[in-house]
């Protein structure tokens, strides 16, 4: 099974990071407000990164690295440099 690692801007432009298997579906949650409490407290504006990982393993090590990045450089990941300096 293909997971994936995605990155939700929210509309108070946090960013929040998370895995799943179809990120379609799970961005659909996400706007339900079925997903996270993290999301449903702040609502979603769109997915900004997805990124195909492979193994459910590598999936949650994944996310677990990004989201100890700083906000500067998970914008730098997505390609927005111009946000970075």
């Amino acid at each position: 099974m293909k997971y994936f690692v995605y990155l939700i801007e929210c509309k108070d432009r946090s960013i929040y990071t998370g895995i799943t298997t179809d990120v379609s579906r799970r961005f659909k949650e996400h706007e339900a407000g079925i997903a996270s409490k993290y999301t449903r407290s702040r609502g979603v504006r769109k997915i900004i990164y997805k990124e195909r990982v492979g193994t459910k393993s590598k999936a949650l090590k994944r996310e677990i690295e990004i989201k100890a990045w700083p906000r500067k450089k998970k914008l730098e990941l997505i390609g927005f440099k111009k946000y970075s300096s």
